[in-house]
């Protein structure tokens, strides 16, 4: 029954996505969950306590908010059971609501029509709301870069990830694997504040999205194929198994690696974050160095397309298991 609700969740988020007006009324779950985290934050992470009270505090403090995810997430598949028609209906729209193929894709796309309409300004304001770089050291190539690499990354965090985990583990699934990712972007950064406190969400982040973002590099490739054709889906998955370990994360590599072989671009590489250049390796450095808003288009379309491929490979097992 999981994955009978997931398909249906999977094409109604694609042609649907997130209705604002209902977030406008009531708080959306991720927001509720990052209240959550940002509590446990002023409690735990006090700068007077020592790294190891933080590091176990930090610990302690994941661990907690998981048990709460899956608690709700239990209580809820237990009483959507019991509802028959109505609790399928219910179900399937929690889980829509906690993917994310139509909001990423228009935000993407966004980036693309702001450069066309408004010029570099209106691409640097609309890129600044995906990704965290300084929006004024970007010039159209590496804005066009910054909003593929998101996509790319986003696919998998975003689609796959909480796809595979209600997959296999229900409600319970989803809602701790959001938690979790909730708590990696908040908490999960290796500066002064979270180096500690943080430290157990980024590791047990970067555990849960291992499957996923291996997943996310096929599905890519698949993308890729129904595109651009077999050159460029074989390119994805060579790119990928070759470059995603020059990824500074252990895991976003991957659909980064394979979206930059299926353009035949190059990306990654010098980045400006908080006023400091940070210096990395590209992936694919044999691609096309400069990316104009015709690749993103060229992405979204493999990316949409990989959102198919993940709706048809759920519809499928449904069917045979």
């Amino acid at each position: 029954m999981h994955l009978a609700i997931l398909t249906v969740a999977l094409l109604a988020d694609r042609f649907m996505g997130d209705p604002q007006w209902l977030w406008e009324r009531f708080r959306h779950p991720v927001v509720l969950f990052g209240s959550a985290i940002d509590l446990a934050d002023r409690l735990g992470n006090r700068s007077s306590e020592s790294e190891s009270i933080r590091r176990r505090n930090g610990l302690i403090a994941i661990l907690i908010l998981l048990l709460l995810a899956i608690a709700i997430g239990w209580v809820l598949s237990r009483i959507f059971e019991h509802i028959g028609a109505v609790g399928f209906v219910l179900e399937v729209a929690v889980v829509t609501v906690l993917l994310a193929q139509k909001s990423l894709g228009d935000h993407v796309v966004r980036v693309a029509e702001a450069l066309r309409n408004e010029g570099l300004a209106g691409g640097r304001d609309a890129v600044s709301r995906i990704v965290g770089r300084d929006p004024d050291s970007l010039d159209e190539d590496a804005i066009c870069r910054a909003a593929i690499e998101s996509l790319a990354e986003n696919f998998s965090d975003g689609v796959v990830a909480p796809a595979l985990w209600y997959a296999v583990f229900g409600l319970p699934g989803i809602l701790l694997y959001k938690m979790l990712n909730t708590a990696d972007s908040m908490i999960g950064h290796k500066n002064e504040r979270y180096r500690d406190f943080g430290r157990a969400s980024a590791r047990l982040d970067d555990l849960a999205n291992w499957p996923a973002a291996r997943l996310s590099a096929l599905l890519i490739a698949g993308g890729a194929f129904s595109v651009k054709g077999w050159r460029a889906a074989k390119r994805a998955v060579d790119v990928a198994l070759r470059d995603a370990a020059l990824h500074r994360s252990p895991n976003a590599g991957w659909p980064e690696c394979a979206m930059a072989g299926a353009l035949d671009l190059a990306l990654a590489g010098a980045r400006v974050y908080g006023g400091e250049i940070v210096r990395e390796p590209f992936l694919n450095a044999a691609g096309r160095r400069q990316a104009e808003a015709a690749d993103i288009d060229t992405a979204v379309k493999v990316f949409y397309t990989a959102c198919a491929v993940l709706t048809g490979l759920s519809a499928v097992l449904f069917l045979l298991l």
